[in-house]
């Protein structure tokens, strides 16, 4: 049984496609995106359960594209989780601070992976 389909938006395609094996094996629908703006044409026509966004891209960055994607009526609910390389002390606070659900720092932690996402997605409908 499909679980919905999450939006993986990642540059590096093995780590994007990692994430969506794993999001498969556990039920999911993952869909990649190797770009910012791919993603976004991809959503202005699909409401995804949640997304997945890098936050250094080629093209824009991680909270640009937050905002972008917050300013769409159909995703300003959707729970947006920031996986990033960017592990400093203080890197999660800020991502919280800008507006992310949710933050993972690289390299991901497999074994709870699914079940890190799947809190971030129920503590959003909590507080909405």
């Amino acid at each position: 049984m499909e679980k919905g389909i999450i939006c993986i938006i990642e540059d590096n395609k093995s780590i994007a496609k990692l994430f969506a094996t794993v999001l498969q094996k556990s039920g999911y629908n993952a869909v990649e995106f190797y770009d910012a703006n791919s993603a976004l044409v991809w959503l202005e026509s699909n409401t995804p359960i949640c997304i997945l966004t890098d936050v250094l891209l080629p093209d824009i960055n991680g909270i640009e594209l937050l905002n972008k994607i917050r300013s769409k009526k159909n995703l300003e609910k959707v729970p947006i989780i920031a996986i990033t390389g960017l592990a400093q002390p203080g890197d999660a606070q800020k991502m919280l601070s800008s507006g992310f659900d949710g933050y993972m720092s690289k390299p991901i932690n497999i074994p709870s992976f699914v079940s890190d996402i799947e809190k971030i997605i129920e503590n959003k409908k909590r507080n909405q």
